[in-house]
């Protein structure tokens, strides 16, 4: 089963821990909230395959958590932890919506089974959006991954302005997803239903990026051979998404800007206007209020550009959204290579969260794809992406200190356990570690508790 996105909500930090080792030891994309109101307040459709929830919690109590999750994405499977499980109240959770009850205290493979069953079930149903998302061919902004604060904020904004017929500039850093915004913009707007055209304005030569956009005339210019439609006119009742922006010559500037005014333009060597009904979006990497400082950009354009600034923050400041993330471009990969890798280990996707990224969505996309190729075991591991990415938990390159380390913690675990009779709450507090950590260790070196204790 590919890698899924899983909310846990639980006051208890200690449970919260153990159950995001066990199910990122799963291959699964895990983030816990010990406080359900900011749960429910990041909680976004689309985004989420499962969420677990304990039902007595202050604040707001897991009934409360199941119906505004409920409310906001009906099919998503929700499984309720109780340390108190009544009739009465496993029947009001049901009613509700929940897929399932688990009553503590519970074994990790208690967890991983219903985790599993609830899953497996929810798998036709995504299937099914998916595939009407596909042949509709629209783009739903929210399906863009990530549950950071500073995205959702964004995407609150791009719903608002979606409807609003205005020019758009969105702004951040190379590999940040700006086109994918600007389709959030266009798919979720009036215009949805017509053309949506997009041109990157830094890979066209300044000689024919004018031709490009506004067409020309045939005998206009040395090998203008035929008349040429511009993508102004492509893009009539529709969107053009003018990325890259910053490069556009002044002289198209010019041309631009008027169209911008009068809403109709003239290709090159043509004596007639052409009308058109185009919303413009446009995008920059570059910082354009000191282009128009330096008498590079036009002052007038920009501010007819800039009616709406949409900014992406770099990935390096939304880490909460790179499990989610690295989860969506592992199941993207093994769909379309047909592999079967189930996540990243909790090591590597501890390193992924603390990396910087300085490529941005974009060079988590390339890392994930190189290490799916070379990885030969069922998770990435933190030694596969060390060979693209620069971590802090380099390997020892001390053989013998590492099997002599690895012979005692193992020799330590076995005595541990066996003096708790395998109960690994009453092992953690012996051996002053969280229960995470020794399910880890487990993990590490195939340990079982059954094995152990014969």
């Amino acid at each position: 089963m590919s890698a899924k996105k899983i909310m846990i909500v639980d006051n208890e930090e200690g449970l919260c821990r153990m159950m995001e080792a066990v199910l990122m030891d799963d291959g699964h994309a895990v983030r816990s909230f010990n406080d359900p109101l900011e749960a429910v307040e990041v909680f976004r459709p689309g985004i989420w395959d499962l969420v677990i929830s304990d039902i007595k919690m202050p604040g707001i109590d897991g009934l409360e958590v199941l119906q505004r999750i409920k409310t906001a994405e009906p099919d998503i499977p929700v499984i309720m932890i109780t340390a108190f499980a009544t009739v009465e109240m496993s029947i009001q959770a049901l009613r509700k919506g929940a897929y399932d009850m688990l009553t503590k205290p519970f074994e990790p493979d208690e967890l991983l089974f219903r985790v599993r069953n609830a899953l497996n079930h929810n798998q036709l149903l995504n299937e099914n959006q998916q595939l009407r998302e596909e042949l509709a061919g629209k783009f739903n902004f929210d399906s863009i991954i990530g549950a950071s604060i500073s995205l959702q904020k964004l995407l609150d904004k791009v719903e608002k302005v979606a409807v609003r017929d205005t020019s758009v500039l969105i702004t951040g850093e190379s590999g940040t997803g700006k086109e994918l915004i600007a389709q959030a913009v266009h798919y979720n707007s009036p215009r949805k239903d017509l053309p949506f055209i997009a041109i990157n304005c830094g890979a066209i030569p300044d000689s024919v990026l004018e031709s490009e956009l506004f067409g020309h005339k045939k005998g206009s210019f040395t090998g203008a051979d035929n008349d040429k439609e511009g993508l102004l006119k492509a893009a009539d009742g529709g969107t053009l998404f003018l990325d890259e922006i910053g490069n556009l010559p002044l002289n198209v500037q010019k041309t631009l800007l008027r169209f911008l005014q009068e809403q109709q333009f003239r290709r090159i060597g043509d004596t007639e206007s052409t009308q058109v009904d185009v919303r413009l979006i446009s995008a920059t990497n570059s910082d354009l209020s000191r282009e128009v400082e330096e008498g590079e950009f036009r002052e007038d354009l920009f501010y007819r550009l800039n009616v709406i600034n949409l900014h992406l923050p770099p990935l390096r400041e939304r880490r909460a959204d790179i499990p989610l993330l690295a989860a969506h471009f592992i199941d993207a990969q093994n769909k379309k290579f047909n592999t079967d890798i189930k996540g990243l280990s909790a090591e590597a996707q501890r390193a992924a969260s603390e990396y910087s990224w300085p490529g941005n969505i974009r060079q988590l996309k390339n890392v994930i794809e190189a290490c799916i190729t070379i990885e030969t075991e069922e998770q990435i591991d933190l030694t596969t992406l060390a060979q693209f990415i620069e971590t802090e938990d380099s390997p020892s390159e001390d053989d013998d200190y590492d099997q002599a380390l690895g012979r005692f913690e193992i020799d330590y675990l076995h005595q541990l356990l066996r003096s708790v009779d395998g109960n690994i709450e009453e092992a953690a507090q012996k051996a002053g570690m969280n229960m995470a950590t020794i399910y880890r260790k487990l993990k590490k070196y195939g340990l079982r508790k059954g094995d152990i204790l014969d």
